[in-house]
């Protein structure tokens, strides 16, 4: 049987990893500045991680929500004080994708409306209403295609409240990144933020922040939404959550009261998963992660600023996006290629996408600093 194909394949196979390092089979070592589209946050096979599943496979590894799962509400726990949210529900599923299309679901569930306001260039996962919210027409199939959903121009407050004085009563939900990731790392301005917030008030409607990539301190704060100072009503997350182990959750204000059955999982929280993101958790609290994520991500994009061949750089904490003056394919080849340096790209062709580990360690972004300067200046002279 052939393999489907997912994504156009890099010739290169890791076979071990620790850190922000990679090896092939050669033994040939690369710096990981990627993580696996964001989902390594503390770090290849840290110990403490190591340990904490190894431990957990050890007694049991999976049973169904049948049964009581007392790693569910110890996680819980520990993400309702590292968030801020203490006073939230927490349903637990296996991704990003899974996250939101569950957080839209009972956004309707919750006022009965039907009409989803989405943003151009926004990212929500490859499911039903996930991928119909998604602003990509390619990867959206005729049986997910809806009427139900409005694009807006990003960061345009006037067309979101003529949007809700035209459509108010009959939205069910906002959905936003803060940060968005796949559409070339565009932050969502603050007074942006603040207005779906008072507007998803008078309108009784659903605040959905998408922190999936931008979520679990990948920005210095834990959810990128909080630079606003404002709380939504639903945060869904993934990628960063298991370090690698799949989970994903939606966490859901008090208020929003989802009856019994509405939402369901199969492997959702498993003793497996939990023991992960429990690990992740503790890890980003021991190490002190958000102050180092906010001080190490100001001083890359500080200084990819001076790098000639740059045209702007964006982001928060570790979450950055550098847009060159010529596309970037090219350019992240040689990186791989001559200085071993995995990075990630955006769907404009010209952003080179950083999310490495959050325990990144600062030689290796003057590394990598020092290589995109060298082959930025010796693309530009051959240009």
């Amino acid at each position: 049987m052939k393999l489907f194909d997912v994504y156009p394949l890099i010739p290169i196979e890791p076979v071990r990893a620790l850190g922000s390092r990679l090896w092939d089979a050669a033994g040939t070592e690369y710096l990981d500045l990627y993580g696996g589209h964001a989902v390594i946050s503390i770090g290849h096979s840290h110990p403490y991680y190591v340990q904490k599943i190894t431990d957990q496979i050890n007694k049991i590894g999976f049973y169904s929500n049948s049964v009581i799962i007392s790693l569910q509400q110890e996680l819980a726990d520990k993400l309702g004080v590292v968030s801020g949210h203490n006073d939230y529900q927490l349903f637990l599923c296996n991704s990003g994708a899974e996250a939101n299309e569950n957080a839209l679901k009972l956004a309707s569930f919750h006022n009965g409306k039907k009409k989803i306001v989405a943003f151009k260039k926004g990212f929500h996962g490859r499911t039903s209403l996930a991928v119909a919210a998604t602003d990509n027409p390619s990867i959206v199939a005729p049986v997910n295609e809806t009427d139900n959903i409005i694009f807006l121009p990003w960061n345009d407050e006037a067309a979101l409240e003529a949007t809700f004085k035209s459509h108010g009563n009959e939205i069910t939900a906002v959905i936003i990144e803060g940060i968005q990731g796949v559409g070339g790392i565009h932050e969502a301005s603050m007074s942006m933020l603040k207005k779906i917030r008072t507007l998803c008030d008078e309108y009784n409607a659903v605040y959905i922040a998408d922190s999936v990539q931008c979520g679990y301190g990948r920005s210095g704060k834990f959810y990128s939404h909080d630079f606003a100072g404002v709380s939504a009503d639903i945060y869904s997350m993934a990628k960063g959550m298991g370090n690698g182990f799949p989970i994903g959750a939606i966490s859901i204000a008090p208020y929003l009261k989802p009856k019994h059955g509405l939402l369901g999982t199969t492997f959702g929280g498993n003793h497996l998963a939990c023991a992960a993101a429990i690990a992740v958790l503790d890890v980003i609290k021991q190490e002190n992660l958000l102050e180092h994520t906010t001080q190490l991500g100001n001083y890359i994009i500080e200084q990819a600023r001076k790098i000639q061949g740059v045209k702007e750089v964006r982001g928060k904490g570790l979450m950055i996006g550098i847009e060159l003056e010529i596309p970037c394919a090219e350019i992240r080849n040689t990186l791989l290629s001559e200085h071993k340096m995995f990075t990630g790209s955006s769907s404009d062709k010209f952003t080179i996408r950083i999310l490495p580990a959050l325990n990144l360690k600062k030689a290796d972004a003057d590394a990598f600093l020092n290589a995109l300067k060298a082959v930025l200046e010796k693309s530009l002279k051959s240009a």
